[in-house]
């Protein structure tokens, strides 16, 4: 055993004690120095709307995005990417309406490092209260070599000519160092002070690949501000992929090595395997402010309401045991977690559930409930619909509980999601009859309203699904290809919902959509879903290329 010591009261703490106290000094050191460094503020920049809309199917139409936008900065964002104003006229005129739109949060858009991009840019969030260019040039020698087929040396020249460029049009420059962790230290100092010298007043550094680990990211912010003579003109930011499992990890790491901006998305979508996620990063840090020492402006009761607006506005559902927002965030079904839960609930949680906008006040609802006590669950579960949204929302819940003995919260969820997630198509399912059974072929008629006229036709197909999409295809003609359908169940029994997922395809362009429609009869499901992916791929073209034929 160790010898205990006698302090000058007389006691003699044990190892233990000694062992907490050197603990608490370091951690109060760790507190204190990055204080120092950092200061106690960490600015949110949100790019749900620009990297996160870049997932593969998780396009937004239009008044999606000023609906997100409008959100985000209601939750105290500080900056919003609203897109990238020339991949497109619709990514332009999003970011011109949202850069008009918002009066808080700063708007940025973001180019590449050519003078046309720029200027797009430009144009698109001039608009802006607070407008900012987000610029960015790959500098590591392998995107340097192959994909810019540049010299080094020419390259810190686009990158003098972009960030002088973008200060011509806005005080507020941001410049990115594409793929900085893989980028040799000594020509990441010439860039990042060549940025500055030219007019950047933030210096993003980004794992774009997520091929990064905390302590090589931490080392890599500490360096940079180090030995850039002028690295405190400019704030440094942290964008970090999730390609190996640490996004967030890195994105905190790079707070201690001095960064004071973190880039995140909702719910972590984005690129391959997403970005850091928004909410993780926020209540990492509002839970562990012993050993991440900052804070932020966001309102953390809104994170549960804006997963779920992004994950219907997307149509990608969030994982079940997604950390801080998943259905199973907080909930226990060990018979010892629970145990402990009811002795107290700090057992097993370690935030309450009310504090990312959870309630743990569970109405039942059936086919007894009125208007009020559906508007006060919704409010409950972190909805906020308008009166019209509302209206519609309760004629299905009143329809659905008529159909199913027991209603679950995972119920009205899926119901309101898809209420939010077709809330503008033109296009959607008014009846649907199908044949099926094993003396084929099987046959659906189905019934669709596009633009208030109803159109009719009837199908035969290797089984009711196929039967129904082939009904679809003859209503709204089409070539997109379907590469993906996949059913489950929203709760439990024989008369639960089933949650249908379609994934569409446009050959022509590549770009692909996901939608998901829940139904307790899984074929109206399945045509509802397969419609909406529809409307969604061809809003996206700017209009519906189809006709409805009689």
């Amino acid at each position: 055993m160790p010898k205990s010591t006698t302090s000058k009261g007389g006691k003699s703490p044990t190892a233990t004690d000694a062992e907490m106290a050197k603990k608490a000094a370091d951690v109060a050191a760790t507190r204190d120095a990055a204080k120092r460094i950092t200061g106690a503020s960490v600015v949110i920049f949100d790019t749900t709307l620009r990297d996160g809309e870049q997932c593969p199917g998780a396009t937004m139409t239009f008044e999606e995005k000023l609906e997100v936008a409008d959100f985000l900065e209601e939750m105290g964002v500080d900056i919003i990417e609203a897109g990238f104003p020339i991949a497109s006229d619709g990514d332009f005129e999003a970011v011109t309406a949202i850069a008009k739109r918002l009066k808080k949060s700063v708007v940025c858009g973001l180019s590449r490092a050519g003078m046309k991009d720029i200027d797009r840019a430009g144009e698109a969030v001039k608009h802006a209260a607070r407008p900012r260019i987000h610029t960015f040039i790959s500098t590591s020698s392998i995107h340097i070599k192959h994909k810019l087929m540049k010299t080094e040396d020419e390259v810190l020249g686009m990158i003098a000519d972009q960030c002088a460029r973008a200060r011509n049009w806005c005080d507020d420059v941001e410049w990115s160092a594409e793929d900085a962790t893989r980028t040799d230290i000594e020509y990441l100092i010439r860039c990042v002070d060549t940025a500055i010298k030219a007019g950047a007043t933030t210096i993003n550094l980004p794992d774009t690949v997520g091929y990064t680990t905390p302590e090589e990211y931490e080392h890599m912010f500490r360096t940079i501000r180090e030995q850039v003579a002028n690295s405190d003109k400019a704030v440094f930011s942290v964008h970090c992929h999730n390609d190996l499992g640490m996004a967030v990890a890195n994105s905190l790491a790079g707070l201690r090595g001095g960064a004071r901006q973190i880039e995140c998305t909702i719910n972590g979508i984005g690129e391959r395997a997403g970005n850091a996620a928004l909410e993780e990063v926020v209540m990492a840090i509002k839970t562990r402010p012993d050993v991440l020492p900052y804070v932020t402006g966001i309102k953390h009761e809104m994170l549960n309401r804006a997963s779920k607006l992004v994950s219907a506005a997307t149509s990608f559902p969030v994982q079940y045991n997604k950390a801080i927002v998943g259905r199973n965030a907080f909930a226990h079904e060990s018979g010892i977690h629970q145990d402990g839960m009811i002795k107290n609930a700090t057992t097993y949680e370690i935030m309450t559930p009310e504090s990312v906008g959870v309630s743990k006040t569970s109405l039942v609802m059936g086919k007894h409930s009125g208007r009020n006590a559906f508007r006060a669950k919704l409010k409950d579960m972190g909805y906020e619909l308008g009166d019209n949204q509302l209206e519609d929302a309760f004629t299905r819940f009143k329809a659905l509980a008529d159909r199913k003995k027991h209603v679950y919260d995972e119920d009205i969820e899926a119901l309101v999601d898809e209420n939010i997630a077709n809330a503008h198509d033109r296009t959607k399912v008014v009846a649907l009859t199908v044949i099926a059974g094993t003396m084929g072929p099987q046959s659906a008629t189905l019934t669709l309203d596009t633009d208030g006229t109803h159109t009719t036709t009837q199908s035969i197909g290797n089984g009711p699904v196929d039967a129904i999409f082939n009904a679809i295809h003859k209503l709204v003609p089409h070539e997109a290809k379907l590469d993906l359908y996949q059913v489950h169940a929203v709760t439990e029994g024989t008369d639960a919902q089933a949650e249908v997922s379609v994934r569409l395809t446009d050959p022509v362009e590549g770009k692909s959509v996901t939608a998901k429609a829940a139904d307790p009869d899984t074929l109206v499901a399945s045509a509802k879903a397969y419609i909406m992916a529809l409307n969604k791929l061809q809003s996206k073209r700017g209009r519906l290329h189809s006709q409805a034929v009689g």
